[in-house]
């Protein structure tokens, strides 16, 4: 079997709490990332992650933090989430929002508070965007990744960049390996969709506001026989793969998988492809 690069994946709330396909899908120690989208409260997210772990995988919960409340709220949240489910590993995004729910307008104002280091999380994710967001320029984006390095750097955190997903494989490993140019050095786990029909991509592409994305997949859209069998998740991954284990120094290290076709087809697709080994 080739080598591959490791994979992740995410979950909602309610599917790391409910489904009874969750045990033993994944290999032992996989991340699992836990979404919030504003509508499910800490307690249900603690309980997610707490099967989660429970289950022999790595739970990774979100924090979105314009959608958090006050410092409060979100160190007793931090508090619950490693004291009653053992997380050490996190992903803190801004979270969408044109005006902050709380007191946080930023991650890295999360990020700053310390709360993290207290609870003894050391391992995070931050956000990447490489084909922009609606929600600020590159320029923006660019230093936003530079100050949360800086922050790493500062507090001895483990820190990775987290991408949106994306079809544009091509734009995706020159915006990664774009990032030393800039300064910055993290390590990358590139998102990409898992197997999934194009018309439930292209909602969600337009839903996260990846342009490129949306013109491929309505370029590819564009005959029934298309739409009837589907995406093949392996034409984008392949060529970020053979980049990244082409030159030891890439900064792709991972993929991160979205599975809008639902996390059984894509855990399926992860083991065929060789990406997990359990």
């Amino acid at each position: 079997m080739s080598v591959k690069i490791a994979a992740s994946i995410e979950i909602s709330p309610k599917q790391a709490v409910e489904s009874g396909d969750l045990k033993g899908l994944f290999p032992q120690g996989t991340r699992v990332y836990i979404t919030d989208v504003g509508t499910d409260s800490a307690e249900t997210i603690t309980s997610g992650s707490k099967r989660v772990s429970d289950f022999g995988y790595k739970p990774v919960p979100h924090f979105a933090s314009r959608r958090l409340g006050t410092k409060k709220a979100l160190e007793d949240r931090i508090n619950m989430l490693s004291q009653e489910a053992g997380v050490t590993d996190v992903l803190v995004i801004g979270g969408g929002l044109e005006k902050p729910a709380g007191d946080f307008g930023s991650s890295i104002e999360v990020l700053e508070t310390g709360f993290f280091d207290k609870y003894g999380i050391r391992s995070m994710g931050i956000a990447g965007h490489p084909e922009g967001s609606p929600d600020f320029n590159d320029e923006a984006a660019e230093e936003a990744l530079k100050l949360k390095q800086a922050f790493a750097q500062r507090t001895d955190s483990e820190m990775r960049i987290v991408t949106q997903f994306g079809f544009d494989s091509a734009g995706f490993t020159r915006w990664a390996d774009g990032l030393a140019s800039s300064g910055i050095d993290l390590p990358v786990h590139l998102g990409v969709a898992g197997p999934a029909k194009l018309t439930t991509l292209v909602k969600f592409a337009a839903m996260c506001g990846v342009g490129n994305s949306i013109k491929f997949l309505k370029r590819r859209a564009g005959t029934i026989s298309t739409l009837m069998s589907g995406f093949d998740p392996d034409e984008i991954v392949d060529p970020i793969e053979r980049h990244a284990l082409a030159d030891p120094k890439c900064a792709i290290k991972q993929i991160h998988v979205f599975p809008f076709g639902g996390m059984k087809k894509s855990a399926e697709w992860l083991h065929q492809r060789g990406s997990w080994f359990a």
